[in-house]
């Protein structure tokens, strides 16, 4: 995108209701949101991102990507079942209904790209309270799932089933990257985000299930698989014991959250919490400190928890600050759910042939072939030698050669 090109478009950017979800003001919103995420990837991948970061702080658009964050979440959990349920649900295309599932996946993707930048975390103000309860529930699901090996969300028109579930996978591993990045700027966050994280949330505890189960790690066959660039990849033996991102990005947050000393005055190390803080000893290997360093001020820091006493519970007067977007919404549509469902499968989710093929067309344009795969995380292969290749076939343009 041109300077000119991002501008008009992080203007655009505003709060949506939720009734009007799938709508066309709200597809024109997607559209941008949509645009400024491929630019904001394409733009980090050559360090050129600086830009968009400064357009999103000016306008102030960091609170409204949350509210839609937000808005979104709750379409899936309160509308969509109900829309699902309705006799007159009977869609001719379920594109429409994906391209609502896939806007989460978008804002919370493009937040992950820019939530790097301090200036960004401080942007969002209040209302980083209501990201983090957000990355806390995406998190806590992440959790169950690798106990339970069930899916969060189980969408009922078949043939979403699957998009939806791996959607969901991944929008949770973003919501821990975002946390990671907040957990960054700890020193800099309001007190009562930082009394939610740790005591409201307790997010020390359920970043150690995290490290205990590892929810992007599985064994099929006997074989281990490891979840990484948005795709489940064989692990030969002698790479089993290497950090992933993920790995990483858990390993961060807890160093951010338990070393730093304005966290360790307000986390309460009672006895439940240091009993499961020192499950991480086990997994502070040498091998995973050689490739992590800092890891050695935790594996210090838990061998001195380990044999001090929890001190006592301070029994003081404490004024928390509360998340409202959540609330807000809640508030106004509770007891509505159905009746929104009904206007949405009337209005927006039975689209004809002629009002899908027009949208199918515009997404088209968004999404060119070129885009696609500067998107890409792996560089085309030779088909012959398998070598990176930098030609494509003239005829099919789907084959790729490292020579003519």
């Amino acid at each position: 995108l041109l300077p000119a090109e991002a501008e008009a478009l992080v203007r655009a950017l505003q709060g949506t209701d939720l009734r009007d979800t799938g709508g066309q003001g709200w597809l024109r919103q997607h559209e941008c949101v949509e645009k400024l995420n491929m630019h904001a990837i394409l733009s980090a991948s050559v360090g050129q991102e600086q830009h968009l970061t400064e357009l999103l702080i000016t306008f102030a658009k960091i609170p409204v990507l949350i509210w839609e964050l937000i808005s979104v979440e709750i379409w899936k959990y309160k509308i969509f079942p109900v829309l699902c349920q309705l006799e007159d649900f009977r869609p001719r295309s379920t594109f429409p209904i994906y391209m609502v599932l896939h806007h989460e996946a978008s804002l919370i993707n493009l937040l992950e790209t820019v939530f790097f930048y301090k200036e960004i975390c401080e942007s969002a103000e209040d209302n980083i309270l209501d990201l983090i309860d957000y990355c806390h529930r995406k998190l806590t699901l992440l959790a169950a799932r690798s106990t339970n090996e069930q899916t969060a969300v189980l969408v009922p028109p078949q043939e979403l089933q699957k998009q939806a579930e791996t959607m969901e996978f991944e929008i949770s591993l973003k919501a821990l990257s975002v946390l990671r990045f907040i957990t960054d700027q700890v020193e800099s966050l309001p007190l009562s985000a930082l009394t939610r994280m740790l005591n409201t949330h307790n997010l020390p505890c359920l970043l150690v299930e995290l490290v205990e189960h590892c929810p992007w790690s599985c064994r099929e066959a006997g074989k281990l698989k490891k979840f990484e660039n948005g795709a489940w990849h064989m692990v030969c033996p002698e790479d089993q014991v290497k950090m992933t991102k993920l790995d990483g990005q858990v390993w961060l947050a807890l160093l951010n959250l338990l070393l730093t000393p304005e966290c360790q005055r307000k986390y309460h190390f009672d006895g439940f919490n240091r009993r499961q803080l020192l499950k991480l000893r086990a997994f502070l290997t040498d091998v995973l400190i050689d490739q992590l360093p800092n890891l050695v001020d935790l594996q210090r820091f838990l061998s001195y928890l380990a044999v001090t006493e929890p001190a006592p519970l301070k029994k003081d007067l404490i004024l928390e600050q509360v998340p409202i977007i959540w609330d807000h919404i809640l508030k106004k549509n509770t007891g509505k759910w159905e009746a929104i469902a009904k206007q949405q499968v009337k209005h927006v989710f039975s689209p004809t042939k002629e009002e899908v093929r027009l949208q199918a067309h515009r997404w088209a344009q968004i999404y060119s072939l070129d885009m696609m795969e500067a998107l890409a995380p792996d560089k085309p292969r030779c088909r012959v030698c398998g070598e990176e290749a930098g030609k494509r076939c003239s005829r099919c343009r789907n084959e790729w050669y490292c020579t003519r």
